[in-house]
């Protein structure tokens, strides 16, 4: 009788567990995200749930890489990285799952997530204008394409072509303009160049306050990072194409898919779900000073002083399907 009683218990707890998946299990995520932007968010899911979150941290593309070598092998539930090229890319390479979950639908804009479930936006980075309070009136800008035209010839300060943000931007110009007239805009901005291109947009930002340009274009999370360190810098944000028929500001997003081989699923589908609840999506957001990426959470007080834009509707998904031309059309540009 005693041990009939055991093996019912043991049962018993068998199937508490399976039908639990938010107790006892653990998750492991590769994340390209920085150890503090990440930690505070695991951390706030394992107090909640008790699922541990274990995370490795590197570079997308040796995180896409690893993914592949590992194959059905790989210990890795999750997925997290940064612009749409790369979840695409990750996508594109068989290496996520699909996902159909009517909570992820509801939390995530279409445009901000793959159409096959593949991968969800978790945040909100949008990339547009940034100018000197001290030499231009923003009255003089106005859209993305106009920084090509003769008026901001030695005016203009870009970040490299490498980064994939700018891939990203020229890619959706790719996609709204063809390829003839967003080449044309890439060879109008090349030659605007006050200076050879920089590594980073802090150096963009730095360089308009020193002076060396009057106006670049930023991802407006480093804007918000360099003016907390350093509020009085002469420089300001200025939403770009916000005109009637202009595309909107250019966002792309930091986002997450559960990976092909997952070896634990539904405890990773039921973390993902959370972080685009607004407990979460307020951390992942305020962390970096992005924007949510569920329409119901508001941003940070800080974020939220910049003012509101009117952001492109695109697919983000076309940053990675037409990341390969806007590599190209950039280089015959001789944008480097």
């Amino acid at each position: 009788m005693g041990v009939k009683r055991g093996l019912m218990a043991l049962c018993v707890l068998i199937l508490a567990a399976c039908s639990d998946s938010r107790s006892g299990d653990e998750i492991v995520v590769y994340t390209s995200r920085a150890d503090h932007l990440v930690k505070p968010v695991f951390d706030a899911y394992t107090a909640e749930t008790g699922t541990r979150i274990r995370y490795i941290t590197d570079n997308e593309a040796a995180l896409i890489t690893r993914l592949q070598a590992e194959g059905a092998s790989s210990p890795a539930d999750m997925l997290i990285t940064v612009d749409a090229g790369n979840l695409w890319l990750a996508a594109d390479r068989d290496l996520l799952q699909p996902v159909q979950d009517g909570d992820l639908d509801n939390a995530v804009p279409a445009h901000l997530r793959d159409a096959e479930g593949r991968w969800f936006g978790l945040t909100v980075r949008a990339r547009t204008l940034v100018y000197s309070t001290e030499r231009l009136d923003p009255a003089e800008l106005s859209t993305y394409e106009a920084l090509a035209d003769e008026q901001w010839a030695d005016r203009l300060c870009l970040r490299t072509s490498k980064k994939v943000y700018n891939q990203s931007l020229v890619a959706t110009m790719i996609e709204r303009l063809g390829v003839e007239q967003a080449e044309q805009v890439v060879r109008g901005w090349i030659g605007n160049l006050a200076t050879d291109v920089f590594a980073n947009d802090n150096a963009v930002m730095e360089a308009i306050a020193a002076g060396q340009c009057d106006v670049g274009i930023v991802n407006t999370y480093y804007f918000g990072r360099l003016l907390r360190d350093r509020p009085d810098m002469p420089i300001r944000l200025f939403w770009a194409n916000q005109g009637e028929g202009e595309s909107g500001v250019h966002v792309n997003v930091s986002g997450a898919g559960l990976t092909r081989h997952a070896p634990n699923r539904e405890a990773a589908l039921d973390l993902l779900r959370w972080m685009t609840q607004p407990e979460a999506q307020s951390l992942l957001a305020d962390l970096n000073l992005e924007y949510p990426v569920n329409p119901d959470v508001a941003p940070d007080e800080t974020v939220a002083a910049w003012g509101s834009f009117r952001a492109d509707d695109l697919n983000v998904e076309i940053a990675g399907r037409r990341q390969v031309e806007a590599v190209k059309l950039m280089d015959r540009a001789g944008y480097r």
